[in-house]
């Protein structure tokens, strides 16, 4: 059964902080590219993060840069997403999904282009 499960969200205050993880079951992500997406209420998904199969290529949205990173543990079978400096716009449910390719930086935030999507993580800023 092949499965990704995020983990990691909650509710925390403006400025905090939160690691959110992405493990997969049933498959290996060795072979996969990663996607961090959200979607806030009344909102389209959007595309948060990426991350090559081999760690070596990384995207983030504008709105993000530089207060989240994506990073990944092949050994673990996991993925993460540590997220720092958080505001209320990053409210959102937060999802992983698996992509068989390489991606590209006018790429990376086609959901379409991933085959497979976790559950989601509630992420909350709010004081």
């Amino acid at each position: 059964q092949v499965q990704l499960v995020e983990s990691g969200g909650g509710l925390v205050q403006p400025g905090g902080s939160l690691r959110l993880s992405c493990a997969a079951s049933g498959f290996t992500l060795d072979g996969y590219s990663i996607g961090w997406f959200r979607q806030a209420p009344g909102k389209e998904r959007e595309g948060v993060s990426y991350i090559s199969s081999s760690g070596g290529s990384t995207y983030y949205a504008d709105s993000v840069k530089g207060r989240f990173t994506v990073s990944r543990d092949n050994a673990k079978n996991t993925v993460y997403l540590q997220m720092n400096s958080l505001k209320p716009e990053d409210t959102a449910v937060y999802y992983c999904a698996a992509s068989p390719q390489r991606l590209y930086y006018n790429t990376w935030y086609r959901g379409s282009l991933y085959d497979y999507w976790g559950q989601g993580t509630q992420v909350t800023v709010s004081s």
